[in-house]
């Protein structure tokens, strides 16, 4: 029963206890084989030793230090994610919501130094940037918007992946100061924006004095096999959002910078209480490390390029199944009709998976993942899809 707890999400008919690797159990001893880790959260799996020695270790030093004083450990943190994202500077924040919240402020305030009456951001259908008012208002999906009028102001939405689309915005919106755009779009169907365009809108930037920030919230923390998704079409962002896995489930998330953009908010122009303290910071650098001493970018193409092949073969022809895409282990199955009732047949079978766009089929496995336990995830799923799609 919910008891005191407000219905803002419909749950499933499970409580887990414990994890191990790429597997959970709930409260009654069941085992399932974790395909979602916390909608891409548990980079390196549950309880991965090293992750509870170093938060152990970090819980009996300090937990919180306010942003007041220095953070070595945040300034650790801010090192190597800036040598590994080839960025400048960075600030930290608890969420992803939190991460884009942050850069459409400095966004603004780049476009009001650049003496625009109405700075706005260029956003994309089917995009997903969080919750908030702001973040909403930059989502590109009316269904999450609904009852929460009026919206931010400052959007322009055009389609993804449309070329001519983006040059009509900037002909007819003089205010446009950045562009705002997922490298992969996660909750709006594993959408990937396509690497030429991606290439295009940094070239339309440069030639406009705009920002180029990349939501890599979900698609981030090497998901794809590169530490970023958009670095798979060497370009050079301004702004780079993250949050989600980088630090496998302790919360926290990151703006960084890059050139003047690191340089656009001064003391006292953002902030956060809990961003980047002492125990999200060792989290997140115990995760980096463990991502790069186990070879887990290259595991995660690997594994994830062998099931995105597999899926293709085994069920990606099939009537009523419209594609099979994604990049590492960030695999999206459209179906021709709303497949909601797939996550609960799936966790009947001992597999958890969601649906995202209604029709959507999301895999998200933690990044430990081995062949063997991909090879059982498909055992499971590729019966249900086929089932449901009337091919069995």
């Amino acid at each position: 029963m919910p008891g005191h707890l407000m219905q803002n999400y419909s749950r499933q008919a499970l409580a887990l206890s414990h994890g191990e690797g790429a597997w959970v159990w709930d409260t009654e001893g069941r085992r399932y084989l974790d395909g979602l880790s916390g909608i891409a959260v548990s980079t390196v799996g549950h309880a991965h030793p090293r992750l509870v020695a170093a938060l152990r270790d970090q819980v009996g030093k300090l937990i919180h230090c306010s942003n007041v004083y220095q953070i070595p450990l945040q300034e650790q943190l801010a090192d190597r994610l800036c040598a590994l994202a080839g960025a400048d500077a960075a600030f930290f924040c608890n969420s992803g919501l939190e991460a884009n919240e942050a850069a459409i402020k400095l966004a603004r305030l780049w476009g009001h130094r650049r003496a625009a009456e109405l700075p706005e951001i260029l956003v994309f259908d089917g995009a997903f940037h969080g919750r908030s008012l702001a973040t909403l208002s930059a989502t590109g999906n009316p269904k999450v918007q609904k009852g929460f009028e009026p919206l931010v102001e400052g959007f322009v939405r055009v389609p993804l992946n449309d070329q001519a689309a983006v040059e009509r915005a900037a002909r007819e919106h003089p205010g446009l100061c950045a562009v705002f755009i997922e490298a992969i779009q996660g909750e709006g169907g594993i959408r990937p924006a396509q690497l030429d365009f991606l290439r295009f809108l940094r070239g339309l930037c440069d030639r406009n004095g705009w920002l180029l920030m990349i939501d890599e919230v979900q698609c981030g923390m090497g998901r794809t096999g590169r530490w970023l998704a958009h670095q798979w079409a060497d370009v050079r962002p301004d702004v780079v959002a993250m949050a989600k896995g980088l630090a496998s489930g302790v919360p926290i998330g990151a703006l960084l910078g890059y050139g003047e953009a690191a340089r656009v908010f001064g003391p006292g122009q953002h902030g956060s209480t809990f961003g980047g303290n002492p125990l999200a910071c060792r989290a997140a650098l115990e995760t980096l490390a463990i991502i790069e001493d186990e070879g887990l970018l290259d595991n995660a193409q690997r594994i994830g390029g062998w099931m995105l092949g597999q899926l293709r073969e085994r069920v990606g022809g099939l009537a009523g199944v419209v594609e099979v895409r994604g990049s590492g282990l960030m695999i999206g199955i459209e179906l021709e009709r709303a497949c909601g009732e797939l996550v609960a047949q799936a966790q009947q079978a001992g597999l958890l998976i969601n649906v995202t766009h209604e029709r959507v089929i999301r895999l998200l496995p933690p990044l430990i993942l081995r062949q063997e336990e991909a090879e059982q995830l498909l055992a499971l799923l590729v019966p249900l899809v086929q089932r449901f799609v009337g091919a069995a």
